[in-house]
């Protein structure tokens, strides 16, 4: 399949057609990561493996900032 790029508004878009989205299990609010191997452009969806690494980083982070405060609530000082 050969695919030219769209303009949208200052930018550039690819137009992909519906039965690729639906054979990658791929919806308008899937978060995509966009990746080159310095030739080629790669386009994945997030697997789960990444929004949970994602989701303990910010838990981590949440942690760091706010222990103090997470204790009190749970009445441990």
């Amino acid at each position: 399949m050969i695919k030219t790029l769209t303009v949208h508004g200052n930018s550039a878009a690819l137009i992909i057609d519906k039965p690729i989205l639906e054979l990658l299990n791929i919806s308008l609010d899937t978060p995509l990561r966009i990746s080159t191997d310095g030739t080629s452009l790669i386009i994945s969806p997030l697997s789960s493996l990444d929004r949970g690494a994602r989701f303990d980083a910010a838990l981590k982070r949440v942690n760091q900032n706010h222990s103090k405060t997470l204790k009190r609530l749970a009445g441990v000082e």
